[in-house]
């Protein structure tokens, strides 16, 4: 149990946080999943300008690599380059 008033306003903030932090990653899980799920490319297309500018926001906030958030990139163009 917490002593002191700021240790115990540190755990409320880093609650918050958590379920903040939880729900942009979900949310950028799932965006990933429904870009990959996707057969038709010009839907695709207009899907990755979204998930893209996503992913750079959430790079921008800490939440995930700055690196990890080109790959990811990198990674839905060249799928999207593949469908017909």
């Amino acid at each position: 149990m917490a002593n002191h008033k700021s240790s115990e306003r540190r755990i409320r903030q880093s609650l918050a946080r958590k379920l903040h932090n939880r729900y942009r990653n979900v949310t950028m899980r799932n965006a990933v999943k429904d870009l990959r799920k996707m057969t038709s490319k010009v839907e695709a297309q207009t899907k990755f300008v979204s998930v893209s500018s996503l992913l750079d926001k959430l790079a921008s906030k800490g939440l995930i690599h700055k690196n990890k958030a080109a790959n990811l990139k990198s990674k839905l163009a060249r799928h999207i380059q593949k469908l017909a």
